[in-house]
């Protein structure tokens, strides 16, 4: 691939401005040569090796964000769990002749795990749905055991060194440290907002502390997810835009490509020329059986046969245009089969009937007088 390009020289000999064009090979700029987008066999091989796009930034923020809005919702539940376990223990745990023993702390575990689980697994199967949505949304249904093979280039220092110190992984670097700038500034300009409501918890009893800072904590924690959400919509441009060119190919690699789903255009038309001699070798074979040919006269040449037992029409056993027409004739005249000239019904003929095929009803009459016709000169003779 080239292309002209203008170079404006300031200055010749002569003191003039002039322009000069000179030819480039644009391939030159392209990484490893790779100019051609990925054809789809290419992309099927990289999912099928677990190489799929997906941004993991974009999962894990929406993931967060609809666990705290969860947590905001079902908060009061929650509490009401939470804090009427705590008062059971205070009351009933106390009362018990024997805190220590089995029986005793076995009811209190099993009472803690029962509200530990009626707590936590709503936001458990919550951020279990959304994970498994957020990821079947971006790269569809994929088992693949690929990607968990052993490879030696994990392993290898000199590659881990370099992706270590990679464009991707300073990308990555600065990432994290504008995610976490703008986190420290969510979190100082939402305390600047409430300096007087955070003044009041000195006067407050601790049950409204408690609420207080865990209503804060979740706003802010959905203030942050949602400026991660935005970083993550970044991210998965990113990552569309990164496996894109990881995925370009070469000219020669979709040649090759060609060569392997298609097979050699070459091979192929070799194959191809083979079949179309083999046919007309068939047909020519064919003519000598024939009750007659009709020509055009030089351009087409169409052979019938009619045979009641076989067919109740008859049917075109050869038929060929110019160079093929021209051999089905003298093979014909090889045979003493009839040659009879009618143009529009042997160019009706080849357009309409296939090797091998009965003629259509429509053209019932005019072939019956042509094979009277031949069938009479045979009379005659």
């Amino acid at each position: 691939m080239t292309k002209m390009i203008k170079y404006i020289w300031l200055k010749n000999d002569a003191g003039k401005i002039n322009k000069q064009y000179k030819k480039i090979d644009l391939q030159l700029f392209a990484a490893d040569g790779k100019t051609e987008k990925a054809t789809p066999k290419k992309r099927q091989d990289a999912r099928k090796k677990g190489q799929v796009f997906q941004s993991r930034e974009i999962s894990a923020s929406i993931v967060m964000l609809i666990m705290f809005m969860s947590l905001k919702t079902i908060g009061s539940f929650i509490y009401t769990e939470t804090a009427g376990f705590m008062r059971r223990i205070f009351e009933n745990y106390t009362l018990v002749k024997e805190p220590f023993s089995i029986n005793a702390l076995s009811r209190l575990f099993i009472d803690a795990l029962l509200v530990f689980i009626k707590v936590s697994g709503p936001i458990m199967i919550i951020a279990m749905v959304a994970g498994v949505a957020v990821v079947y949304a971006q790269i569809g249904f994929l088992f693949t055991t690929e990607p968990l093979g052993f490879k030696f280039d994990r392993i290898n220092p000199i590659n881990g060194f370099k992706r270590m110190f990679s464009m991707r992984a300073i990308i990555e670097m600065l990432k994290s440290i504008i995610k976490v700038t703008a986190a420290a500034y969510i979190v100082y300009s939402y305390i600047k907002d409430r300096q007087a409501d955070i003044l009041n918890l000195t006067v407050m009893n601790v049950e409204s502390i408690a609420v207080y800072i865990a209503d804060f904590i979740l706003n802010v924690a959905v203030r942050i997810c949602m400026v991660f959400v935005i970083f993550g919509a970044a991210d998965y441009l990113y990552q569309w835009w990164d496996y894109e060119k990881n995925l370009m190919m070469t000219k020669q690699e979709v040649k090759e490509e060609y060569k392997q789903t298609e097979g050699n255009p070459e091979i192929k038309s070799k194959i191809k020329q083979k079949q179309r001699q083999l046919s007309m070798r068939r047909m020519l074979h064919e003519v000598p059986n024939a009750d007659v040919v009709i020509t055009n006269p030089t351009h087409y040449a169409v052979a019938l046969k009619y045979d009641a037992e076989i067919s109740d029409a008859p049917i075109v056993i050869a038929k060929g245009q110019d160079y093929m027409a021209l051999r089905i004739k003298e093979k014909a005249k090889e045979s003493n089969v009839e040659i009879v000239e009618n143009k529009v019904l042997a160019r009706s003929l080849y357009n309409s009937v296939e090797v091998g095929e009965k003629i259509p009803e429509e053209l019932y009459q005019a072939v019956a007088e042509v094979l009277a016709f031949v069938y009479s000169l045979k009379n005659k003779r």
